[in-house]
């Protein structure tokens, strides 16, 4: 039966097409599971190149998020540095503003509490003197009631004029009588007193009428002479008190007191007589003699700034804080500035005293009166040398300054600096020839404008009577120069120097030592 119906046609016809049917899904779903494996490979292939890329884009947000945060924090950082500089100058200024209002009152309470000594000293010496007359009144009145028996004696008294009734302690002036002697030798009386006989002879009769004194009952008054030889000698020497009193046989108040009155007398009477801005006649000999050493015409003048030291003052002590000398010498300094302009001779001709020590040059010169002068129009047409501290403006002529210079500028810079060799070497020799320049001193801070135009002074007429210097004095002088924040104040003043340094190339003015 079995056999019979699967030897059928029909049954046979319908296994076949269920065989075929059963191959066909076999082949159908094993293509389809090679198709499916594909697709997914192909799927995990996008997923990671798209994970890839998300990653790369990261990256690049955060190191676009760093350098803007960089540049954020360096604006906020230069911002910050402008905002504390311009902090820092203001307080300086007003700093500077509080200095100079502080030495004014200074100055009035010094001549206020002169005033009040001179007629205290004068009530006392009044007093004195009536006390004495009334004395010896009295000791007449006793005479007379005892019959005169010491006449003798009171008359041998009066006869003497009137005796000293104030102890004085004996001091030995063996040193000085012996310098004041015509004997003396004149090239020892030049070795201590930095000048020769004749030119100490002529301020000695400058300022006899200022600084001579008339005895008094209480006691004979220092002359004039050795008053003059104890300021010279403290200037020259720079020695302290104690010693200048043991070699003038004065005490040290007294010695003191002397030095301030001759460097005030001096700056009174002297000083318009040999520090004074050049006349025309004057001026036109400066320019021609400047022309002559470097080429450089109408030049009526070479200018430098240099430090003094001193002792750190109780007020305004950052001002006077001198930074580039204390990195110098590894030693804390403060100092005050002198800023001179002298002629081809290293005579001065315009000083500016007492700045402090934290001031650049070009802020001394904005403060001097030379400054105010020129802008009133007296520096029109003509030209003050100054080194690469000071900015080029249109009365001043300094060095270029750039990196990389030309053939031209370098010529003019040497030439220029021939020029500024002259005061340069005048202020080395102040310094040389009076040594109190060279230390801190033990003057008062209000004190030292007057003996520092004082020693500026002696300097002048030393120079004008060729005084020789001695060479056992040389000092190395030492003064950083700062480039202004500004250096260039006038276009036209440029131009100018464009055109002196073209002029000194080729009209064979200018040398050629820095090729060497």
């Amino acid at each position: 039966m079995d056999d019979t119906m699967s030897n059928n046609p029909v049954n046979k016809r319908r296994r076949r097409r269920k065989e075929n049917f059963v191959g066909d899904n076999s082949t159908n779903q094993k293509d389809n599971g090679d198709e499916s494996g594909v697709e997914g490979s192909e799927k995990q292939g996008v997923v990671k190149t798209k994970g890839l890329k998300e990653i790369i884009t990261s990256l690049l947000l955060l190191e676009e998020q760093e350098k803007s945060d960089r540049e954020e924090w360096a604006k906020t950082h230069q911002e910050d540095k402008l905002l504390f500089e311009a902090n820092h100058k203001k307080r300086t200024r007003a700093m500077l503003d509080y200095h100079s209002k502080l030495q004014d009152y200074h100055h009035n309470l010094q001549n206020t509490d002169a005033v009040r000594k001179r007629k205290s000293r004068n009530n006392v010496t009044a007093a004195v003197a009536t006390a004495a007359v009334a004395a010896a009144d009295f000791e007449d009145s006793n005479q007379k009631r005892t019959g005169g028996g010491n006449g003798g004696n009171s008359g041998g008294a009066a006869a003497g004029g009137p005796q000293r009734r104030l102890w004085v302690k004996n001091r030995s002036k063996a040193w000085w009588d012996q310098c004041n002697s015509a004997e003396f030798p004149e090239e020892e009386f030049k070795k201590a007193f930095r000048m020769g006989k004749d030119t100490f002879e002529m301020i000695c009769n400058e300022l006899s009428s200022v600084v001579a004194k008339e005895n008094t009952m209480l006691r004979e008054a220092v002359p004039v002479r050795q008053r003059v030889a104890v300021c010279i000698w403290r200037l020259a020497t720079g020695e302290p008190l104690r010693l200048v009193s043991k070699r003038f046989g004065l005490g040290i108040s007294t010695c003191h007191k002397l030095v301030l009155e001759v460097c005030s007398a001096i700056r009174t009477v002297l000083m318009p007589k040999y520090l004074q801005w050049p006349d025309e006649e004057s001026s036109r000999r400066i320019k021609d003699e400047f022309e002559t050493i470097s080429g450089i015409p109408n030049v009526v003048g070479s200018m430098y700034t240099t430090h003094i030291p001193i002792i750190a003052p109780k007020i305004s002590v950052a001002a006077y804080f001198n930074k580039r000398h204390t990195e110098r010498n590894q030693k804390t300094s403060y100092s005050i500035t002198v800023q001179g302009v002298v002629d081809p001779n290293g005579v001065f001709t315009d000083v500016c005293i007492g700045w402090p020590g934290s001031m650049p040059d070009d802020q001394v010169l904005e403060k001097s009166a030379l400054f105010q002068r020129a802008n009133g129009g007296i520096m029109k047409g003509v030209w003050i040398v100054g080194g690469s501290g000071y900015p080029l403006m249109d009365w001043v002529l300094v060095p270029f300054t750039q990196q990389h210079l030309t053939w031209t500028q370098h010529a003019f810079n040497e030439k220029i600096g021939e020029v500024q060799r002259v005061s340069k070497e005048a202020f080395a020799r102040l310094k040389e020839r009076w040594c109190c320049l060279q230390k801190r001193t033990e003057v008062k801070l209000q004190d030292l404008p007057v003996v520092l135009g004082a020693c500026c002074v002696l300097h002048n007429i030393c120079e004008m009577r060729n005084e020789d210097m001695d060479p056992e004095l040389k000092f190395d002088l030492i003064d950083d120069e700062m480039v202004p924040e500004v250096g260039l104040r006038s276009v036209s003043a440029m131009k100018a120097r464009d055109a002196i340094a073209h002029n000194l190339l080729h009209h064979n003015h200018a040398g050629t030592s820095f090729l060497s």
